[in-house]
């Protein structure tokens, strides 16, 4: 029986800018591939630098992280056509019994809160990054994040963060906030959302589910990024990181669930469908 063929769009946010992420989402998919004996078309489409938006033909779409300010490009042409694409997935959602998936992950996350109108987008006082606790609202969650705890450790690396929920407009679209940063009692800030269900068939994490604890690793040994996390945040920090990342039971758990979940239940939709 011939193996079934799924494509997949990879939506770059990344402006062009040195990363880790893309790579990290071409092995996921490959792993996803070979795992489940499934022919993956898969491309990608640089949207900031130069507006290259994906087609519908596409069955699943992941938009990646990225630089900069998420609020500074409102009004801006790649936004607008950014958000036309999204305008477009929602139509056909709505029209066709056969879904479209989207994963948003970090900046795109934010583009999507403001987009949906769920939350407000601010700038934090200060940078986050490192590896933190990420705490589930309920036990009621999405089945793509069933095989975490509570909490569960994640890759922050963030100037920006969502906050003041729009509980209206979240309960006429259906969305549901699944998790919240960790609870920071010395300062009297609003816990930060870190996933949200936009809606049935598009999901999304301001943290980066993608990151893998070798290529983690990699970037923080090297002399450049070690000296620039020490100065910023101090060498506790680095070492801290650096023992995260080889425990099994934090980003290794979270690298391996989240993306190849929301893999796993988009293809079994779509081959229910097929």
């Amino acid at each position: 029986m011939k193996n079934p063929t799924i494509k997949i769009a990879i939506l770059d946010l990344y402006k062009g800018t040195e990363n880790q992420g893309m790579r990290c989402l071409r092995e996921i998919i490959q792993q996803f591939s070979l795992a489940n004996k499934i022919n993956v078309h898969s491309e990608e489409f640089e949207v900031r630098l130069s507006k290259n938006i994906p087609s519908l033909d596409f069955d699943i779409f992941i938009s990646s992280g990225g630089p900069g300010s998420p609020i500074e490009s409102i009004d801006s042409e790649w936004e607008k056509i950014y958000f036309k694409w999204i305008d477009n997935l929602l139509q056909y959602n709505k029209n066709n019994i056969k879904k479209k998936f989207v994963f948003f992950i970090c900046h795109s996350f934010q583009l999507a809160c403001r987009y949906f109108n769920v939350a407000q987008v601010i700038k934090r006082k200060s940078t986050s990054f490192g590896v933190f606790p990420v705490h589930f609202v309920n036990e009621n969650r999405p089945l793509i994040f069933k095989d975490l705890g509570n909490p569960f450790y994640a890759v922050d690396n963030r100037d920006y963060q969502v906050v003041q929920p729009n509980e209206k407009v979240m309960r006429e679209i259906g969305a549901t906030i699944v998790a919240i940063e960790k609870e920071r009692p010395h300062v009297p800030y609003e816990r930060a959302i870190m996933a949200i269900e936009f809606n049935e068939y598009m999901i999304g994490t301001q943290f980066h589910p993608e990151a893998d604890p070798p290529g983690m690793i990699q970037y923080l040994l090297s002399e450049e990024k070690k000296k620039m996390i020490i100065e910023n945040h101090g060498m506790e920090k680095w070492q801290s990181m650096i023992s995260q990342l080889n425990d099994p039971e934090k980003i290794k758990l979270t690298y391996s669930s989240i993306i190849p979940l929301f893999l796993q239940t988009a293809f079994q939709h779509l081959n229910k469908e097929m």
